[in-house]
């Protein structure tokens, strides 16, 4: 007879609090937003099911920013901001690293190789985050994404957008440069396999060559990715190439 125990089964997660809260004091219900629903077990689904590792960096964007604001006192019609920009950096790494544009199916066993260039652009929004896709960014010029950026975001935070607005990106952005922060772990979009998180770029003194300090101008970059598919080699090469793409960057 064997004294050996069998294993104990995994705990099961307790059930959600139900306190009663206006005995703590007042309180006002009202419920949740059809789109913050839906969007929140989204983001549920992708958080508990994909095994995210989010990779930091920072891509030195002084000269970029000399380059952005020269052509926009050049073009004041026709004015450029740093989201066109990082689409086209972002198409040329996917372009760089395939495996950062493709997905893996259900069950794990096969991973799809995407030969389009979509990429989704976070939208903070009254309702919640929409993600609508410029499809095809491959194909467009800085001027045509700059006008379908505008369309799109405008459309998220008036009349909202449909499913297959927001549906086939290979690849998401989502920045918080307006608002602040240093650095974040956006979910990844599923069934895309990453998503970089932008947030405010920061003035720092580095040394130059002989090693005296000179102002520069820093954009924190944050990979997510998923680790089943993406290591964390190919994550930092990754990153790295996005901010050389962007610190190249030249305008038209």
């Amino acid at each position: 007879m064997s004294d050996t125990k069998p294993p104990a089964a995994p705990l099961a997660p307790l059930p959600w609090p139900a306190d009663d809260l206006s005995v703590f004091g007042p309180v006002e219900a009202r419920p949740v937003g059809k789109i913050q629903h839906y969007v929140g077990r989204v983001m549920q689904r992708n958080w508990s099911t994909i095994p995210h590792v989010t990779h930091n960096d920072e891509a030195d964007i002084t000269g970029f920013e000399k380059r952005r604001k020269a052509w926009n006192a050049a073009h004041p019609d026709a004015k450029r901001t740093l989201l066109p920009a990082m689409i086209k950096a972002a198409v040329a790494c996917l372009q760089r690293f395939p495996v950062f544009n493709s997905s893996l199916s259900a069950d794990g066993a096969t991973i799809y190789s995407k030969k389009y260039y979509h990429i989704g652009i976070a939208v903070d929004v009254p309702t919640g985050l929409l993600v609508p896709v410029v499809r095809d960014a491959d194909k467009k010029s800085i001027g045509e994404i700059v006008e379908e950026v505008t369309r799109v975001s405008e459309k998220a935070r008036t009349k909202g957008l449909s499913i297959a607005e927001m549906s086939g990106g290979c690849f998401s952005l989502s920045s918080l440069g307006h608002i602040g922060g240093t650095s974040f772990s956006p979910i990844i979009n599923a069934p895309e396999v990453a998503i970089l998180g932008i947030t405010r770029a920061q003035d720092r003194f580095l040394p130059d060559a002989e090693g005296r300090p000179v102002l520069r101008q820093l954009l924190p970059l944050s990979l997510s990715y998923d680790h089943r598919v993406i290591n964390g080699a190919d994550a930092a090469r990754f990153t790295r190439a996005f901010a050389e793409q962007l610190e190249a960057f030249e305008f038209s």
